[in-house]
């Protein structure tokens, strides 16, 4: 990664804003510009920079792409301000992530910066972060392995009489043993859902407040949502939308199975739901807009009569997105929203999240990531994208 090059982007933005500085804290952002997650201040100036290790000083002299110097094991705030932005400052802004920073750490923020205002710079730094480079393409595609393995899994021990909790240990351990980091990243505070969804049977209607998808119930009111004690029985579908985390960078992958046998009608419904996802994905390029990808998918599902079962949920409006992108955290900018005006670049990765929902019947979901490029789409998840019908040996 050349953590110089992205450092002198955002000194470039800083510029640009005419700002006096930044201060990061939040360990991904950290992580992108200087490569450790070590608890840290990194500051950067229009012509200056500094990583402030709060503790862990020599993992990240270890693990940081920066220079040695520029690496000082300092905690203190006031003493950080007084090095890098001297004087009371009196009209100046600084820019942080706002949107990560509670009321006290922003308190004592401030009173380290003097008369200084602090303003947001994290959409700059998500913009920054959403066009990927190999390296990271490269780690994607790590997370992409370890989310097969968890299918691979799946489909060797899928069985009546198994419960969905037994079913998520099986398939995280294996996601565990191919890499993954053992959690995943939500750039919002207070987020609760577990090691993520899995639903079977009629809980794949019942869709929690914890996230906008098909979610599981969870083991009890404290996580709601995830795998439940629920056993599953011949017959069942199973959603399972459990993401990975590799070197720090993910996957999301939803597939949809069915235990023993597979309905005629869930067989064919799952076909349109894949024409769908197959549609947008071969006429998805750079130069759309979130809102075109949305309403390119609503269009073609509308023409396979779907329209009503598109994106449905039992007890909650319609999902008003078809996916999001997928780095550093599992859900970032450019959010596939309908009428969103973020433009599409090569070096995206994004997901492609789709599902229909009947009246009557259960919930069928296709979820891939997918890799942007000049010429088109490279989907970077590898299980197979049909309803998976698994027969017990």
């Amino acid at each position: 990664m050349d953590f110089a090059k992205r450092i002198g982007d955002l000194q470039e933005t800083i510029r640009q804003r005419r700002l006096a500085g930044a201060v990061l804290f939040y360990s991904r952002d950290v992580y992108y510009y200087t490569g450790t997650a070590q608890p840290a201040y990194l500051v950067v100036r229009p012509d200056d920079y500094v990583l402030f290790v709060l503790r862990g000083h020599d993992f990240a002299r270890r693990e940081s792409g920066l220079a040695a110097e520029r690496i000082v094991a300092e905690g203190n705030l006031k003493t950080i301000g007084a090095r890098m932005f001297p004087g009371l400052g009196a009209g100046e802004k600084v820019g942080t992530e706002l949107d990560m920073l509670a009321v006290t750490q922003s308190r004592a923020l401030g009173r380290a910066l003097g008369d200084r205002e602090l303003v947001d710079i994290s959409p700059d730094v998500l913009a920054r972060r959403s066009i990927k480079c190999a390296e990271e393409i490269g780690r994607i595609r790590k997370a992409c392995d370890a989310v097969h393995a968890g299918h691979l899994a799946l489909v060797s021990c899928l069985r009546p009489g198994m419960s969905e909790l037994e079913l998520a240990a099986r398939v995280e351990n294996a996601h565990r043993l191919a890499g993954h980091d053992g959690m995943f990243f939500m750039r919002m505070p207070d987020f609760v859902m577990g090691r993520g969804p899995l639903a079977s049977g009629p809980n794949l209607r019942r869709t929690s407040g914890a996230v906008y998808t098909i979610t599981g119930t969870g083991l009890s009111a404290a996580v709601p949502a995830g795998a439940s004690r629920r056993i599953m029985a011949a017959g069942d579908l199973v959603v399972v939308d459990i993401p990975t985390c590799v070197e720090g960078y993910h996957a999301d992958q939803s597939r949809t199975y069915a235990i023993s046998r597979a309905s005629p009608r869930d067989l064919e419904l799952f076909g349109r739901l894949r024409e769908v996802s197959d549609h947008v994905l071969d006429h998805l390029t750079p130069g759309l807009t979130a809102g075109d990808v949305y309403a390119r998918a609503l269009e073609r599902a509308t023409a396979l009569g779907l329209e009503a079962s598109f994106l449905a949920f039992e007890s909650q409006p319609a999902a008003r997105f078809v996916g999001h992108g997928v780095g550093l955290e599992l859900n970032e900018p450019p959010f596939l929203v309908r009428d969103g005006t973020d433009t599409l670049q090569a070096g995206m990765v994004v997901t492609l999240e789709l599902h229909v929902m009947e009246p009557d019947r259960l919930p069928l979901k296709l979820e891939d990531t997918v890799h942007l490029t000049p010429a088109g789409v490279e989907i970077l998840t590898r299980s197979p994208r049909e309803l998976t019908v698994v027969t017990p040996g």
